[in-house]
């Protein structure tokens, strides 16, 4: 948003209701991050109708959901073993809503006048519940499997007795932190990048409008320059961005998977 002439990268992450709506003193308005979830939930089902089409022959649709299904069950079954078949659809479901609502955010919406991308995974509130989500399904199965047997977790094998008490408050910390870590590390990632595409993208209108101004001085070639190289690196910045979308998305399931590997099995 441009204010004094200036360009404010973190306008992209406001947060604006688009459907107005209050139920007494709370506030339960549609907004345009609940659109984009909705949004990637669209996507999603979208992907697996045209990919559940059995056909004898299987297209590259159908393909692609076998091998997306087929790569979350081979990740499980790695981590966890044959228990964890009974999570894929849970991990396959996470990782899809990460991978949609990271992609969707680094769409060239921009070129609508008025209508930008959103990423709903640059916002703590998302992915920190997320994460929360993953952390009480761990802390269920962990103690529904084995009782008050689940603390063992926290002493690992072999332990001198002598250092239980404080091996115990180290790995009863560390283990508390998962879920902040677990969405902190997306949260963070997501909107870094974002704020670097913005600011490149600054540098190029900046520059821009120096070279328009003054094209035959040396401040107007000096902006035409700036302008190319950052058009460069926001080039580059996009590219790492995609491959930083699908990264996450798989860091976030994969540790997930090691947590619940930690409440299956134990040490």
């Amino acid at each position: 948003m441009a204010a004094e002439g200036k360009i404010d990268p973190m306008h992209q992450f406001t947060v604006q209701p688009l459907v107005p709506l209050h139920i007494g003193e709370y506030d339960v308005s549609f907004t345009n991050s609940a659109a984009w979830m909705l949004a990637a939930l669209a996507l999603i089902g979208l992907f697996m109708w045209g990919g559940m089409r059995r056909q004898v022959v299987p297209g590259r649709w159908q393909m692609a959901v076998e091998g997306l299904t087929g790569f979350i069950d081979d990740m499980l079954n790695v981590n966890i073993g044959p228990n964890g078949k009974k999570y894929v659809p849970y991990i396959f479901s996470l990782f899809t809503f990460i991978l949609a609502c990271n992609l969707l955010g680094l769409m060239p919406f921009g070129i609508i006048p008025g209508f930008h991308a959103f990423t709903p995974t640059s916002h703590f509130s998302i992915t920190g519940v997320l994460a929360i989500i993953s952390f009480s399904i761990v802390l269920l199965v962990g103690f529904a499997k084995h009782k008050l047997h689940f603390f063992s977790l926290f002493v690992p094998h072999g332990t001198p007795i002598v250092m239980v008490p404080l091996i115990f408050i180290i790995e009863f910390i560390s283990f508390m932190v998962r879920p902040f870590s677990l969405g902190l590390r997306l949260f963070v990632a997501m909107i870094a990048g974002h704020i670097l595409m913005e600011v490149f993208g600054s540098f190029i209108i900046s520059a821009g409008n120096t070279f328009a101004a003054e094209p035959a001085s040396g401040g107007g070639v000096m902006g035409l320059l700036v302008s190319a190289i950052s058009f460069l690196f926001i080039i580059g910045v996009s590219a790492l961005e995609l491959l930083v979308a699908a990264i996450q998305a798989y860091v976030f399931a994969l540790l997930t998977t090691l947590y619940l590997n930690d409440a299956e099995n134990l040490h």
